[in-house]
């Protein structure tokens, strides 16, 4: 697999993220009062690559559904995505998402929660509007709750973990778990489940999703130290002088590895290539490139339950993507 993604790939993704984006227009329309919808409108715009709801149309296929009836459940996942990322950006104080400013920025800190958290209440109105059984829409909706309050889990461990001096590998995987994995685990298990499969066929894709997306957060903390920030658009080695204890940290430290820049604010970018060259010479960023594929091996095998599909091989790929992108 190439570390940029195949341009099969890229056009099974693009088509259907043109799906979602034509059906945000429809769903979340911008309407009085003006600003809050504008502030709440402001990153699902901005783009990105729409892997989440992507990834519920191609389980929806893959277990024999129809992706354009479930564009509006894509839509919700989309919204609860954006809804995370308006907060997020809020507590951490940040000041650029996706390469706009970041909402509370513009909107300020109050205009910004009322827009995540019209997003939050907008994406259950959306799921509810899906061409598909009551009883399944029902289903979508539990499992979506659920995965919102694993969210705030994985949000809030995330926040502890800032005030504690180490923790473990165990804790760190399940803080990724609960704030990165479910989303993308109730995205392919909702697709199977509105497409009426079986329920070990959700649990499998729920599983797929799950862990496809501990390893894609895992190749997140190695992209931020091996990638450039010409290529990536952020600094290089953030997450060290952020002090983040990334499972790269998290295994440098049980080795006893020095890390001088970590927590070093005005560190000079010679001192981050320097940490960056022992963490790769310590074998701590190639561990945790090894977990990231462990992940998704493992969460691929969960898809044996399907039949052959072309669906079924786009997801694979995604999947494979997730941890030997570079960006």
């Amino acid at each position: 697999m190439k570390k940029t993604m195949d341009k099969e790939l890229d056009h099974e993704l693009q088509k259907r993220a043109a799906l979602v984006t034509g059906a945000i227009e429809r769903l979340l329309p911008v309407v009085h009062p003006l600003p809050l919808y504008e502030a709440s409108r402001h990153l699902v715009d901005a783009g990105g690559k729409r892997l989440r709801p992507s990834m519920l149309l191609l389980a929806a296929e893959a277990a024999g559904g129809d992706a354009e009836a479930f564009a509006p459940a894509a839509v919700s996942i989309e919204l609860i995505h954006n809804f995370t990322l308006i907060h997020d950006d809020i507590m951490d104080n940040a000041d650029v998402r996706r390469g706009r400013a970041a909402v509370h920025k513009l909107w300020g800190q109050s205009g910004a929660i009322l827009a995540g958290d019209t997003l939050y209440s907008k994406a259950f109105q959306v799921l509810g509007t899906t061409q598909a059984r009551p009883e399944l829409i029902l289903g979508a909706m539990n499992m979506l709750s659920k995965t919102c309050t694993a969210i705030c889990e994985g949000q809030w461990l995330d926040m502890e973990f800032e005030s504690r001096p180490r923790v473990s590998e165990s804790e760190y995987m399940e803080m990724i778990e609960k704030k990165t994995g479910v989303l993308y685990g109730a995205s392919a298990g909702i697709g199977a489940l509105l497409s009426g499969a079986a329920p070990q066929v959700v649990s499998a894709l729920d599983e797929f999703g799950r862990l496809t997306g501990m390893g894609f957060q895992l190749q997140d903390d190695v992209i931020d130290l091996v990638t450039s920030e010409k290529v990536s658009g952020k600094r290089q080695g953030g997450d060290l002088i952020e002090a983040k204890k990334t499972l790269i940290m998290i295994h440098a430290f049980a080795h006893d590895v020095q890390v001088a820049v970590f927590g070093k604010k005005d560190a000079t970018a010679e001192e981050i290539q320097e940490s960056i060259a022992i963490l790769e010479e310590s074998g701590s960023i190639e561990y945790a490139r090894s977990r990231a594929e462990e992940m998704v091996e493992k969460g691929k095998r969960a898809l044996q339950v399907l039949p052959d599909s072309k669906a079924k091989g786009t997801l694979l790929e995604l999947a494979d993507y997730m941890v030997k992108r570079s960006y």
